[in-house]
């Protein structure tokens, strides 16, 4: 019963911030570290942020880098993904994943227009 449920999504305009969240049930969720990816129209999945388990080391990609922040609250088991400075190449769905087995949720819809 390992399971990932992602919410959070919404239409936002350009410059505008979500907060996406991924709660996490049926494992020992602060052992394992976790990630977010998103998916746009016509293009491949791809990796957004990670974050670590044990150090919570961060990784981001560069084109979200200096506006998006993962971070966890593991006595919630839910991992966060904190957007700011939309943009419209931003609009995708984004999915929670834990890297070990390659759990994933079934994502969230993220539209940046104006």
């Amino acid at each position: 019963q390992e399971q990932l449920v992602e919410s959070g999504g919404g239409l936002v305009e350009p410059g505008g911030s979500l907060r996406l969240s991924c709660a996490a049930s049926g494992f020992a969720f602060s052992g394992y570290s976790m990630s977010w990816y998103r998916q746009a129209p016509g293009k491949e999945r791809e990796l957004v942020a990670s974050i670590l388990s044990p150090s919570e080391t961060t990784y981001y990609s560069d084109d979200v880098e200096a506006r998006f922040t993962i971070f966890r609250e593991n006595a919630k088991s839910t991992v966060y993904l904190q957007m700011n400075r939309l943009k419209p190449e931003d609009t995708a769905v984004y999915y929670c994943q834990r890297p070990n087995g390659k759990l994933w949720g079934q994502g969230t819809q993220v539209t940046v227009s104006s």
